[in-house]
């Protein structure tokens, strides 16, 4: 029986000159379908697009398109590189959205662990007054345009097991010796101060969130990686400023569950689906 999913691996943006690639998944005839362009985890400075490759099918199947897409990470850039990819990718998918059978106006983010990170903070600066110097993109005649003039805001955003707040998340980290995340945010950040200013509840409390577009936010229950408390203070932040936010807690299931097939993944999948229903194609 033919797959109902199309993926391929496209390219999207280049950056400095360098292409980076995103892989697109999309149901077979889809008409009007929501578009979710999708962030990689991997502490800020490690991973790639394929990282979604199960729930992102996963999502196909349901009737979503993803795009997930590689990014400027700590390895060769620095914060706030990763979140004007974000926004530059949810462009380039609202430039292609309909040749893929999607919805141009329906287009949200997700983004897991780091990437969720980036999503959301990509998600409250949607306008992107104060980007720094945008990348340009492919278009749909293969050439690359910088194209400021395509609205980079999101109709909602999905963060799976989000690290929302970078500093809480470094000062955990060393306390419990885990090296590798440690440094994936000095790689990216440089020091407390930026992670400091790109945590997700302060920037939101501060005022200084120009959107709140409805949110869903996935928390694991045996998740070392991400401490719970820090996922209730992004929910008290959201709400703080009337923000519309849903929880989804999974017992017993550790950081990153959502990457392996698995009933959990797949209740997962059914979640996001109704969320993207609700705030996706009119």
């Amino acid at each position: 029986m033919p797959s109902t999913v199309i993926q391929e691996d496209l390219p999207w943006s280049c950056p400095d000159g360098k292409m980076l690639l995103a892989r697109v998944y999309r149901p077979a005839g889809a008409q009007r379908a929501p578009v979710l362009v999708n962030v990689h985890g991997g502490a800020w400075s490690s991973g790639d697009r394929s990282q979604a490759d199960v729930y992102g099918y996963a999502l196909a199947e349901a009737g979503c398109v993803v795009a997930s897409i590689d990014f400027r990470d700590g390895r060769t850039a620095r914060h706030p590189s990763g979140t004007t990819d974000a926004l530059n990718g949810v462009r380039w998918a609202r430039l292609h959205a309909e040749g893929w059978g999607g919805a141009p106006d329906a287009i949200g983010l997700i983004g897991s662990s780091s990437g969720g990170h980036i999503a959301l903070l990509a998600a409250t600066y949607a306008i992107g007054a104060e980007e720094p110097s945008i990348p340009p993109l492919i278009d749909v005649g293969g050439a690359a345009q910088v194209r400021e003039d395509i609205d980079a805001s999101v109709a909602y955003v999905v963060g799976l097991w989000p690290v929302s707040d970078p500093h809480y998340r470094y000062r955990y980290a060393k306390r419990a010796g885990l090296t590798r995340l440690a440094e994936g945010g000095t790689s990216y950040f440089g020091d407390e101060a930026m992670m400091r200013t790109a945590s997700v509840p302060r920037v939101v409390v501060a005022g200084e969130a120009r959107r709140l577009p409805p949110a869903l936010i996935v928390q694991p229950g045996e998740d070392s990686n991400v401490p719970i408390e820090m996922t209730f203070d992004l929910l008290r932040a959201w709400q703080s400023r009337a923000g519309h936010i849903e929880y989804a807690h999974f017992p017993d299931q550790p950081h990153g569950f959502g990457g392996r097939a698995s009933a959990e993944t797949t209740d997962m999948v059914c979640l996001v689906r109704d969320f993207v229903a609700r705030y996706g194609p009119r």
